[in-house]
């Protein structure tokens, strides 16, 4: 028997209480290197090999290839993508074909181990190291050279011990938030299924009623059934054998049950199998989210409301929220679906618990997020001066609060709400780069931070004068979350009771 459970609590992805972090960009090409898909450490170390082997110096091949020496100098080090152009340029000076240029394997054995020092010196994990890097030069010794790498290789073996089995979690969020991030948040492939789904069903405009969700299962072949005894580990349960959909007569106050029910749809709609690893499932678990707010908030209809708003510079997600009565923190994920790829918008999001611990986070705007040596930004600390924080100590929580922070990445402007879940209070936190903010209601705001975060002293240390007075003198006894102490919950679906859920259908298969 096939069965497709939601979880429903969220998924142990990270820790509740922050790991060791560093507030840095994803790993990746640095700054004012180009996405291309071309590998430029590797570009850059095969140039160099090439121009040396020829006898040039850096003035030599830029005379030849009509280019300045710091140019080619950035190049060699990883740090700029040649245009096609110069590229071209430089295989002829070179005496090579371009391809030459492009190989994946690197030229020499030194050049592969100066590759992958380079590569582990961009990461979050040397990040957090807070050591000075290494030049890399054809003048560092080749046993210096190994040894780091020996040294560093050992580091990330041991801190992956140190997590042992909540770091496949942890890398296969990172790996889907960076792939989220270079997409812009955007789908198309799960849009096209939500419109077609939605024109089947003969919808034109307006929220989608549970009536219309209703037809949406009905024309899918499911039946609903509503019951009191859903297993506790689940917020659905679908059968497929009987094409039977199970939902709960007690909903949750913080689970819109139109997004568990078209969750439920889109595991089947999406043809999704038994997941074969955590990422499989936090995958499927995006994928769903996605097609049900694409339900709830069609993309047309969506990008008519928010590019009439950015015409009007009154871009709000609260207006977002009541024109499709959905909740702020689906109105929120939303925008960073379409804002990108319709508005031209740039944009990062944020759900931090009152504690100051970040839940869940979005950007491809450049903000500075704090990460662990994996890259995963949930579990970490937000700084003090953010708008995610500030906003739980506004009196005023009927409207949205907006700040201007000025960090070590820019500017930024953010409007943030507070809202109260089982879990205790979360502020839900929308933002853009300060050239963006002429678009958004609240962007008048007057209120502004600073935040100086990766520095310790932003808000990691206590004041001093607070440290002279009680450092030595203060023995807190922590609230210790047990959980974290336990071992990933093991199946295809983490954290329900196959035996619990499998027992409910046989109960209830022949009703």
């Amino acid at each position: 028997m096939q069965i497709f459970t939601y979880s429903q609590e969220m998924p142990r992805t990270t820790p509740s209480a922050p790991a060791r972090s560093s507030w840095s960009r994803p790993a990746g090409p640095p700054p004012d290197a180009q996405s291309s898909g071309i590998d430029v450490i590797s570009l850059g170390r095969r140039i160099r090999h090439l121009r040396k082997a020829a006898g040039l110096t850096l003035e030599e091949l830029g005379a030849a290839a009509g280019a300045a020496a710091s140019q080619l100098s950035l190049i060699e080090n990883g740090k700029r993508e040649p245009k096609l152009s110069l590229l071209t340029q430089l295989a002829g000076a070179l005496g090579v074909g371009v391809d030459a240029l492009l190989g994946t394997e690197p030229p020499t054995r030194r050049a592969a181990l100066e590759i992958e020092l380079e590569r582990y010196q961009r990461s979050p994990l040397y990040e957090n190291l807070n050591l000075p890097k290494i030049r890399i030069t054809s003048r560092l010794p080749l046993d210096v050279l190994e040894s780091q790498l020996g040294l560093l290789r050992e580091l990330e073996r041991k801190m992956n011990e140190q997590v042992a089995t909540p770091e496949e979690a942890r890398r296969a969020n990172g790996e889907l938030r960076r792939m989220m991030r270079e997409r812009g948040n955007y789908f198309p492939e799960y849009e096209a299924e939500a419109q077609k789904v939605l024109a089947q069903v003969g919808y034109t405009s307006g929220p989608l009623s549970q009536h219309t969700i209703s037809d949406i299962a009905t024309h899918l072949g499911f039946t609903l059934y509503h019951v009191g005894d859903l297993p506790h580990s689940t917020r659905s349960v679908t059968d497929l054998k009987n094409r039977r959909i199970y939902l709960t007569h007690n909903q949750r106050s913080d689970h819109d049950p139109r997004s568990v029910l078209l969750q439920a749809l889109g595991h089947y709609v999406l043809g999704h199998g038994t997941p074969q690893s955590y990422g499989d499932f936090l995958a499927q678990r995006v994928a769903t989210n996605y097609f049900a707010a694409a339900l709830l908030l069609p993309e047309q209809t969506t990008v008519d409301f928010l590019q009439r708003a950015k015409t009007a510079k009154e871009i709000s997600v609260d207006d977002l929220r009541d024109a499709f009565s959905v909740s702020y923190e689906t109105a929120a994920h939303r925008f960073t679906n379409l804002a990108t790829q319709h508005l031209g918008l740039t944009t990062h999001f944020q759900k931090t618990h009152q504690s100051g611990i970040i839940y869940k986070a979005y950007e491809n705007d450049g903000v500075n997020f704090p990460m662990d040596h994996t890259g995963a930004i949930e579990g970490q600390p937000s700084c003090r001066a953010w708008t995610s924080r500030a906003v739980f100590e506004v009196p005023d929580k009927f409207s949205s609060y907006s700040q201007y922070t000025d960090t070590v990445t820019g500017t930024f402007w953010c409007t943030a709400r507070t809202e109260r879940s089982a879990s205790g209070e979360f502020s839900l936190s929308i933002g853009v780069p300060y050239h963006h903010v002429k678009w958004f209601r609240g962007r008048e705001t007057t209120a502004r931070a600073v935040s100086r975060c990766p520095d310790p002293d932003c808000c990691r240390r206590p004041p001093a004068e607070l440290s002279e007075h009680w450092a030595g003198n203060a023995w807190p006894s922590a609230r210790a979350h047990s959980h974290l102490l336990a071992a990933m919950p093991p199946g295809a679906f983490p954290g329900v009771d196959e035996t619990e859920v499998y027992s409910f259908l046989e109960a209830h298969s022949g009703s």
